[in-house]
């Protein structure tokens, strides 16, 4: 009989091709199935994860179930892994929990954070884009809300909306500076792929002057290829959270790290 436990984990995803097992490509599913198998044995087991990441994006906590056949604690397991898994990839904490518990199914919301960085970082480059280009964030603010509510994100997916429905409730996205960092999160029930990547896009060049708030407002009841070539880079992405019922409220929004930015109170 198999036990299923509830992994939280955090993962820098500068080195592998997303979350997701691929073949011929590292993958951060791939890393904890390995080591899965190692701690385990070679018998079936099954991990699945709350949703993908992109290859190049982070995850400060990305969620997954387990079922696997073992004896081991939840402790004993969380040690384990974190012996054979790679630096860059760190089990924050297992659970056991009951078979109903699903790791995508069971989610109720997710939040991403973007980091933009408006100075060159001899240090952060894997977590930030950095715009040279003077932003205005109030701009990006009031854009912002143009998002919040439920439309059709055709025009910021390469998904095909003939196989999945490209409709989006999105809850709030926040824009923030934080000394030389500008934050923007992005909550919502699900996403769509490279969704949020392209809102951030959308929303840097109406910071740069680019793009106005009726440019951002047509992306969204027509179909566009300007989000598409505006797709942000993956550096500054991070999968921030993914909730489920009974957790708390989502946290004030913050930079990751302070890796010589200037960052605030």
């Amino acid at each position: 009989m198999t036990t299923r436990f509830k992994l939280s984990l955090e993962y820098a995803g500068t080195r592998y091709r997303g979350w997701q097992i691929q073949k011929n490509a590292r993958s951060v599913q791939g890393e904890i199935a390995q080591a899965v198998r190692a701690i385990c044995g070679p018998g079936e087991f099954e991990l699945y994860g709350s949703g993908r990441t992109d290859a190049g994006v982070h995850a400060l906590l990305q969620v997954a179930h387990l079922d696997v056949a073992t004896v081991m604690s939840p402790t004993k397991l969380r040690y384990a892994l974190n012996d054979l898994l790679p630096a860059d990839i760190n089990v924050l904490a297992v659970e056991k929990v009951s078979h109903r518990f699903h790791a995508r199914h069971g989610a109720l919301g997710r939040s991403y954070l973007y980091q933009i960085s408006r100075r060159r970082t001899a240090f952060a480059k894997p977590f930030v884009w950095w715009i040279k280009d003077p932003i205005d964030v109030a701009a990006m603010q009031s854009a912002a809300g143009l998002f919040v509510g439920l439309e059709d994100y055709r025009s910021f997916t390469d998904d095909d909306p003939e196989e999945k429905s490209t409709k989006v409730l999105v809850d709030r996205v926040e824009v923030a500076e934080a000394g030389d960092l500008v934050l923007i999160r992005v909550m919502g029930s699900h996403f769509v792929w490279k969704m949020v990547r392209r809102i951030v896009g959308v929303l840097a060049a109406v910071g740069r002057g680019e793009l106005r708030e009726a440019d951002v407002a047509r992306f969204l009841k027509e179909p566009s290829e300007a989000p598409a070539r505006l797709t942000a880079p993956p550096s500054g992405l991070f999968l921030e959270r993914v909730r489920y019922e009974g957790d708390p409220a989502e946290p004030p929004l913050r930079a990751v790290m302070n890796l010589g930015f200037v960052v605030g109170a």
